[in-house]
């Protein structure tokens, strides 16, 4: 009898296992690609994670969690990305009470991007629950962009696309409307939801320059490899072959990284910080609203323009203020002089000659953003280097 019952144990045992084993579908073989830099560089500046921690993402697709599925997504594309000076961040929402109370948190970033530890950080992550805050996530996502350096930033959405608390297809127009050319949105979908699916080629299109994605094609190491290299990487052309005869070469003669035929601004002198025109500008951090005072903040990229008169011995500069729409023509154009003066007089002081130096206000005439939100605003209180020989 003995015998008998440590048999029936024994066979118990190996179902119960056996169960266990059958219910716990591994996901793909992953081996991370390793990408030369030598060969490449880098595509944006910065880049943002938005992570779905929702409670739908419990749910089962292809007999694993979503949830399980999606934080795959994140080790795997965190093992793949080249580290190359790229600001990088993960913003995850939803979230179950044990992982955060509030609807969306900045889990990792932003700074200089490490995989090290955007992995130690994303531990945090290690549930699922609460509803779908996408739209106040995204909607947030812009001040996480908000005065960083370089000219392309990359927004990538994980989620089922289930759920939505507001519209997140406003939320991703409001960012578009805020960044332009300078955002691309690429969502990639967790599971098969024909609502989600919809929803994410939306979003992607709204971005104009991204593209939507399932999870599925992108768990496997060749999958990852090619959706990194396309977001992330631009391949450097071949040095020993040469540019066809009938193809026309684009030209950046000041060497600004804005071609001649977009340069709004030719002659930018090597070493300037430059907008998407190619115009030498002092960006929005200098000037809280109605004010003319540098902010301490602004000081070290000030310090930078004085290096770049100290090479270029012969440069003239015209600094042009500018204003938000707020308040009269006349109070903006005097307001926005002041803005130029104050530039003026910081950089006569670190030894720069008075007669190098011209000021112009222009008011609230030449925006660079829309002046609906307090955000775009912001951009246009500015001032912008002219150089004028």
């Amino acid at each position: 009898m003995k015998l008998f019952s440590k048999s029936v144990l024994l066979v118990a045992a190996f179902l119960f296992l056996f169960g266990c084993a059958a219910q716990q579908v591994s996901l793909p073989q992953f081996e991370a690609a390793k990408f030369d830099k030598n060969l490449y560089t880098s595509k944006v500046d910065n880049f943002l994670i938005v992570f779905d921690a929702s409670s739908s993402m419990h749910d089962k697709y292809n007999s694993s969690k979503k949830f399980d599925i999606a934080q795959a997504l994140v080790q795997r594309m965190n093992q793949t990305i080249p580290e190359m000076g790229q600001t990088g961040g993960l913003r995850s929402f939803g979230h179950a009470p044990a992982v955060s109370s509030k609807p969306t948190e900045l889990i990792y970033g932003m700074e200089k991007f490490s995989s090290k530890n955007l992995a130690e950080k994303f531990k945090k992550v290690t549930e699922a629950g609460g509803t779908t805050p996408m739209f106040t996530a995204i909607n947030t996502s812009g001040a996480d962009l908000k005065g960083l350096s370089g000219k392309m930033n990359a927004v990538i959405i994980i989620s089922d696309g289930l759920g939505n608390d507001g519209d997140a297809l406003s939320a991703a127009k409001a960012l578009k409307d805020l960044y332009g050319a300078s955002i691309c949105f690429y969502p990639i979908l967790v599971g098969n939801s024909v609502e989600g699916d919809t929803l994410f080629k939306e979003i992607a299109k709204i971005g104009g320059c991204g593209f939507a994605s399932k999870a599925d094609e992108l768990l496997t190491s060749n999958g990852m490899a090619a959706f990194v290299e396309k977001v992330f990487l631009t391949k450097n052309p071949a040095t020993a072959a040469p540019a066809a005869p009938a193809v026309k070469q684009r030209i950046d003669t000041d060497g600004d990284g804005v071609y001649d035929e977009d340069d709004k601004c030719p002659g930018t002198p090597k070493g300037a910080r430059v907008n998407a025109q190619g115009c030498w500008v002092l960006s929005h951090v200098l000037f809280d609203f109605d004010k003319a005072v540098i902010k301490p903040v602004a000081y070290p990229l000030l310090d930078e323009v004085v290096v770049i008169f100290g090479k270029n011995p012969g440069m003239k500069v015209d600094l042009q203020g500018h204003c938000d729409n707020i308040g009269t023509p006349e109070y903006n154009t005097g307001l926005s002089l002041k803005r130029a003066n104050a530039i003026k007089k910081y950089l006569i002081s670190k030894g720069i000659t008075e007669n190098r130096l011209t000021t112009q206000g222009f008011g609230f005439t030449k925006p660079v953003a829309s002046n609906k939100t307090k955000d775009e605003r912001s951009l246009n209180r500015r001032v912008e280097l002219m150089p004028t020989n």
